[in-house]
């Protein structure tokens, strides 16, 4: 690693110790926020009410000193509520273009499964193309630009299960779960207190984030590995042909080409941020979790017997070797 990019290792450990005088006991979210906007992916966290979600994300873009909307999606939130509309202007005597809270950096997208699949689509072009259409006109967002939208899990009242190609176009779905008791208990400490304020410095200008971007884009990732990759693909969608009988039986679809680029990416960034310029098959492990549990569609029977993603993902890891490639 070059000086230069030690510098910027360096400040991405200052973020996670500015963010810690907010947030407690999060660093795994936290981490993977970051790749996610180090390599230009889409970000789902889904946990249930309390666990930080919104404020974690509220504090990394003041962290980061990026322009920030938050948008909280309701079921009455209409599309043009989030990317805009054309309005009448009577002085001028014609149409012009309001635009709506996406264009931003990042962008809250707060308990999306709550608004219906029309605003839920709205959000598709932009996630995927990073431009929006208002009227006949298309507008290009802003760089840097990233979702992080929050979910309560779908069997709670209240919510829309999100449609399969919008889950696709998220890089990682992160799970949230209960703080320790050490993090309970300090986050008893400070929120019982009313008087409790703690404020966080910027750390990371968009300046950084592109080089950051460019220093990950340097990381390499030998032959071996790629096929590694590819390898962990097709198991997911032709489970029999790799001897995982079982999880056969429960796999419906397996993961999208998306699935690959994401997983090498975000192999790079974990690289990168522990030091190195190169990946190894830890890094690929990871990260796979976040980014193959959403991808694979399990059936009904999965369903009924409490197989999971994860269970699929743990026979797939056993099966597939890295000197079997």
């Amino acid at each position: 690693m070059t000086t230069d990019n030690q510098e910027l290792r360096d400040k991405i450990e200052r973020v996670y110790t500015e963010m810690g005088k907010v947030v407690v006991g999060q660093r795994y979210m936290v981490n993977r926020l970051l790749i996610g906007l180090f390599t230009q992916g889409h970000v789902l966290l889904e946990g249930v009410p309390g666990l930080a979600k919104t404020l974690t994300v509220n504090t990394l873009a003041k962290v980061l000193d990026l322009d920030f909307q938050r948008i909280q999606f309701t079921p009455d939130l209409l599309p043009a509520d989030l990317i805009g509309t054309m309005i009448y202007n009577q002085t001028k005597g014609e149409f012009e273009v309001k635009r709506g809270p996406i264009f931003s950096n990042i962008i809250l997208a707060d308990e999306i499964n709550r608004s219906p699949a029309k605003v839920q689509a709205a959000l598709l072009e932009a996630m995927q193309e990073r431009q929006v259409t208002i009227g006949e006109t298309t507008f290009k967002l802003d760089k840097p630009f990233l979702v992080l939208a929050t979910q309560n899990p779908v069997d709670q009242e209240g919510t829309y299960p999100l449609p399969e190609a919008q889950v696709d176009r998220f890089m990682m779905k992160v799970f949230i779960t209960y703080p320790d008791k050490k993090s309970e208990l300090e986050i008893m400490r400070r929120m019982a207190n009313t008087n409790y304020k703690e404020e966080v410095n910027p750390i990371l200008s968009s300046i950084d984030v592109f080089a950051i971007r460019e220093a990950i884009n340097q990381v390499k990732m030998n032959e071996q590995l790629e096929e590694y990759v590819v390898e962990l693909i097709f198991a997911s969608r032709f489970p029999r042909d790799y001897g995982l009988k079982e999880e056969a039986k429960y796999v419906q679809f397996g993961v999208s080409p998306r699935a690959g680029i994401a997983l090498n990416r975000a192999a790079k960034a974990i690289a990168f941020m522990d030091g190195r310029d190169y990946v190894i098959p830890e890094d690929i492990k990871e990260v796979i979790y976040d980014i193959f549990g959403h991808r694979i569609i399990l059936n009904f029977e999965a369903e009924a017997e409490g197989i999971t993603t994860r269970n699929i993902i743990d026979g797939i890891l056993q099966k597939v070797a890295i000197n079997k490639v």
